[in-house]
This record gives structure tokens, sequence and C-alpha cells, in this order.
């Protein structure tokens, strides 16, 4: 999502600070984290698993050098501060939003200024000045020091612990109600969904290095059972979850957009339907909110807006579902991947690198994503799972204002894995495919235009790679022509690099760099062999039909014209201004039938599929996936 500064500066309530990090950690190796986590469980009479356990799941140890997350949490134990993260709040970039349909720019709603007028913050965004309070210590070192940071995350959960009546027990299981209050929840779900979660990385255990070098490791306890009734004495309420469609692992409450006519035959903020039984459901795409939860979540209730199935928070990962999976949101600006997909939003800022997503948030989305995935028998690809950023524009025209939510910092290895398909090699050197794997954490390409147009960002891990016309660094970028501008590193510059899960062609090979088949043309990444940027694999591609020099492609799969009924007006099927030309090869996602969704009234009873005979493949094209009509290309093996 994207919107107006105005806005969008209104909705985002408790927005974190931009720039570079504070610097007042020193990065290095060794285990003095650990160290923290057994002196502070020592003194608060907290078990150390518990509070290791509460930490992986907020942060996964790290402290990103004392900036705040999304939602204003700072080090390892996400202990929010949303005044201190307000204070240090400044524009960011932005662009008009979308029209349901795709073709051109609605104005945003009025600025959602309530939440920001308020004095009152909810307590899940205030953890920090309670720790200060709890430990003497002060809040910028509580901000800034892992150790006191988690010092202030074990006072917490044992004030939480004597608040419930219970004992400051050496035994974890007794401690699932003070883990539930952790998470600040103030329903009974998502309290009950973040303490669930925090036992079952007790159970499974855990090791990894963090971000400063620091090795931290949970021993696994497999037999761990907590009394979950302990909940019951916290006085949360229950949320409405009656009308959800969510996986029972997840919090999840009906917050629902309107459907509502309004002025001069206008109406929104979305189309009924009735998927699957009238066209399926192919693709989830996710988004981030460019916005904090409260403002969003008044944006999509606002019927002169655009709309989502799924808001997702970040503090814990607690679910809003809004529109039916039955129904069309209008949420991927382009029609075609509207009427065929769910949208999910994720509270979060694309330009924001060290604004940082909880384990809470991406462990709940990931599930809420399986569980779709599985009811409506959609891959867990990346041509399937999309992100805002590779819907491609739908006409020529509309290339240059599509979305790039969201954004390089999305760690979609990791991602990939808490889905339960970890992007592993599939063949070996011959396979004749890549796919774009490098390591999260030390793959640090230069980004602009974070802050200020030109100047570089904060350096931080991403999943995305850079593109070169040549095998090297001193070789321009790779320029993409239907974009028709000069290529730079800016954030929102999708022209000249591929992202983490998406495959491609082998095209040829240089010492450390390796050539794929990309928007037409040769585009060379950095690939060396002790540290990877991608792995091999095998899968089928396509290439023009024997005799055309080249083919159309297609930023939406629409039917030929006689397909068309009296009283539908037919689509154009207009091409991109690229081709896919003789002797390249692009990954397929799969064989769709030309299809559109005509809905352009109130009245639901008008509105109609059209399913015409043309056949399309989906393909990888560029950063964004693509379409090409089967009659004019086949389908052959990888390294065939």
């Amino acid at each position: 999502m994207r919107g107006s500064v105005t806005a969008v500066a209104a909705a985002a309530l408790l927005v974190p600070l931009l720039g570079a990090a504070p610097s007042g950690v020193r990065a290095d190796s060794g285990d003095r984290l650990q160290s923290a986590f057994t002196a502070a469980a020592a003194e608060y009479h907290v078990p150390s698993s518990v509070l290791l356990g509460v930490s992986y799941l907020q942060s996964r140890w790290d402290a990103h050098s004392g900036a705040p997350s999304v939602s204003g949490g700072y080090g390892p134990m996400h202990l929010t501060d949303a005044r201190a993260a307000l204070a240090g709040t400044r524009a960011h970039h932005s662009e008009g939003t979308e029209d349901p349909r795709g073709d051109s720019a609605r104005p945003l709603p009025p600025p959602v200024a309530k939440a920001l007028k308020t004095s009152t913050i909810p307590a899940r965004l205030r953890t920090l000045p309670k720790a200060a309070e709890l430990t003497g210590l002060s809040p910028e070192r509580l901000r800034t020091d892992p150790a006191a940071n988690v010092a202030g995350g074990a006072a917490l959960l044992a004030a939480a612990q004597r608040e419930l009546g219970e004992p400051l027990s050496s035994d974890p299981a007794d401690w699932y109600g003070a883990v539930a209050r952790f998470s600040g929840a103030d329903d009974t779900a998502t309290a009950t969904a973040y303490a669930n979660d925090v036992f079952e990385v007790l159970r499974t255990g855990q090791e990894r290095r963090t971000d400063e070098g620091q090795r931290v490791s949970l021993a696994a306890r497999p037999g761990l059972a907590p009394d979950p009734a302990q909940l019951g004495q916290a006085g949360l309420r229950r949320a409405k979850a009656a009308e959800t469609e969510c996986p029972p692992t997840v919090s999840c409450e009906w917050i629902p957009a309107p459907y509502e006519e309004f002025g001069d035959g206008d109406y929104g903020n979305h189309d009924l339907a009735n998927r699957p039984a009238d066209q399926k459901i192919e693709y989830i795409v996710v988004h981030d909110t460019e916005g904090a939860w409260e403002g969003v979540l008044d944006m999509v209730q606002d019927p002169t807006y655009v709309s989502w199935q799924y808001t997702l928070r970040s503090t814990d990962g607690h679910i809003a579902q809004h529109v039916k999976a039955k129904d069309v949101a209008w949420h991927a600006g382009n029609w075609y991947v509207n009427a065929k997909s769910i949208g999910l939003e994720h509270e979060g800022f694309l330009t924001r690198p060290d604004s940082w997503y909880t384990e809470a948030m991406y462990r709940s989305s990931a599930r809420l994503v399986a569980y779709l995935a599985k009811q409506h028998g959609i891959p867990l690809d990346r041509q399937h799972i999309l992100g805002h950023d590779t819907v491609p524009g739908p006409t020529t025209s509309t290339i240059g204002g599509m979305h790039t939510d969201p954004g390089p910092y999305w760690d979609w290895r990791h991602y990939f894995e808490l889905l339960g398909r970890p992007l592993a090699p599939t063949a070996g050197a011959k396979g004749g495919l890549v796919t774009i794997r490098p390591d999260y954490a030390t793959n640090r390409p230069e980004f602009t235009g974070c802050v200020t147009a030109g100047e570089r960002c904060a350096d931080h891990g991403s999943s995305e790679v850079r593109l070169y016309s040549g095998p090297g660094e001193s070789y321009p970028l790779i320029k993409d022509i239907g974009d028709g501008s000069t290529p730079t590193k800016d954030v929102n510059d999708l022209s000249s690099r591929v992202s983490t899960g998406q495959q491609f062609a082998v095209a040829g090979q240089d010492g450390d760099w390796t050539a794929i088949w990309y928007l037409g043309q040769k585009a060379w990444f950095k690939n060396p062999a002790k540290t990877p940027t991608a792995v091999h694999a095998v899968g089928d591609v396509v290439t023009p039909k024997d005799g055309a020099e080249s083919v159309p492609v297609y930023g939406r799969a629409y039917p030929e014209a006689s397909a068309y009924p009296a009283g539908v007006p037919a689509q154009a099927v207009s091409p991109l201004p690229y081709t896919l030309p003789a002797g390249q090869r692009y990954v397929v996602g799969g064989k769709v039938p030309g299809e559109y969704y005509y809905a352009v009234t109130f009245d639901e009873g008008s509105h109609r599929v059209v399913r015409g005979k043309d056949q399309y493949y989906e393909i990888q094209y560029g950063h964004r996936v693509a379409f090409v009509r089967a009659a004019d290309v086949k389908v052959v093996r990888s390294g065939s």
C-alpha cells in the first residue's frame, strides 16, 4: 500500500525513526547476550528459557543497533516506547493510491487524525516506560543496551506473574499466563496465540548468531506442557472471530470493510463475488501498510478507499479480516490479479530498513498464507505468493505507477522457511535454472532514497540482488524499457534487481558472475561459489514457437474479444512494451485461462465472469511476473 504524505503521516500513529540507527551497541562475537539472559533470569527469578523464548518470538534475539521496530519496539525483548518512536518520525516517500482496477490514481480519504490527537496509547505500545520503572534503568539504556533490554523484559514478565497471583517458579510451564500478558494483547485469542508460539519455540529449541555476532541458543524441551487456564485471570476481551476465515493457530477478528453505495453511482470498497465457484483464486499478495495499525484499520473501513482481505499487526501477529475470500478486494493495482487473489497488509514501512518486522508477525502471516494456500490450492512459490512489487502493470501506461512494497527488506527466505517450503536447490549445475537465494543478513546491496532522494539508505540485510548489463559492477545497471527511465539504486526502482525465491533461466557464466534472461535481455549478478546468491534449480520454461522471432508479453490474461457476451464490454488484449525473443527462456508459473471479471456496478446481479478459449502461461519475466499466450510459445524442460 502507498498513500499521500499527509494521509500516511496521520495514519502512522507510532511510526519508527528513519535513517541511520543509533550506535549505542557495539557489535562483536561471543556469548555476552546469552550471559545477559542468564543474569536477568537470576535477578528477576524468571526461567532463562522463558526469557529466551519470548525474545526469539519478538526479535529472533537481534538488537537492530537500538533502532525501533515498525511498532516502536526496541531491542531483543521488543520493549515498546511509542512516544519515543513518534518523536523521531519524519516524512517518507509516497505515491498516489490505486484505482480499484489499477488504471488511475484515486485520492486518499481525509487523514485519520483521531489516533494522533488521543493521549491514550495502547498498553502493548508502551512497555518500555514500565520496564524503566521496574528496573530503575533509563529509557535510553533500555532502548540501546541489549543486556539492559533483556533485564527490562525479565522485570515485566516477573511483574505479570505476580499480578496473576502466580509464583516466581523455576518451571517454565508455570509461566503461560505471564507470557500471554507480555504480548500486550487486549484480547484472549491474541494473547493465547502469542503464548502458544513462545512455548512452541521452547519445545523445539533454537540456535543462531544474531545481527551483532552473538551466539545464542535455547535447548529444546519437547515435553513441555503449560497450563493455559492461567490466562483466565487476565481479564481480556474476546475478539469477534465468528466471521473470520483463519486457521485456529492464529488470533483473528472480523473488522469488515464496507460494501456501500454512495455519491453518484459510486460504491466501495470491494466487489461481491463467488470465488472459487466462479473463478479460481490463484495468488496471495503480500503488502506493507505504510501506516500504523489503528490508522490502517480506519482506512479499510472507509467506503471511499481501497480494500484488502487481511491486516496483520507487528507487535504480536494479530490479524484482522476485512473482506471474505469469496469477494474481490481492491488492493493489487491490476484488476486481473485482484479478481484472482487475496491481499494481506502487514504493518510496516518499505523505506525504513531498521523498522524491523517481528518474528510474531512473520509466523502469523506464514500460518495464514499456508492455510489459505491449502484451502484454495495455491502453490507455495514466488509466482503465486506475490509481493505487491511483483504484480505487473496491466497496461503500458500503468507500468511506471505500479507499487513496490513490501520492498527489499522483507525477508522472503525466512518467510518461505516458515511456510514449510525452504528455498533449497532442486538440481545440479546443469539444471538450467537458478533460484535467487542470498543470505539475508550478509547480503547488503546499496539502496538510496529511503529518507532523501539520492542519499544512501542505512546499511541493512536484504532479499534483493542487483543486476548489471555485463559480468561486473563496472557495467551499467540493466534497464527496464517499459519504465523508460535511467536505472538507479533507489529503493523503489525495481528495474535492475531480482528478489529471493524468484527463478530464472541461466543465460551464461563468467567467473563469479551468472547471467539470466530478464526483461528480454541478458542480465548479470554476482554469484560467487563460496558465498552464492542463488542455487541451482530445474523446471519448465517457455520459449517462442519455432519460426517466431519474438512473442508479445502481457500484464493480464484477458480473453479474446469473441468471448464477451452482450452487455459486457470487451477488454483490450493489449501487450506491454516487452517481448520474449527467440532463444530466450523464462520460468513457467502455471497455465491460466483468459478470464475477466465484469463488476462495475453496486448491483451484483450484473456481475459476470467471462472466460475465453485463449490460454496463457504466467512467467517470471523481470522483477514482476507477466503473461504470454500459450499459442505463441512452447514449453520445454530447463537444461534440455
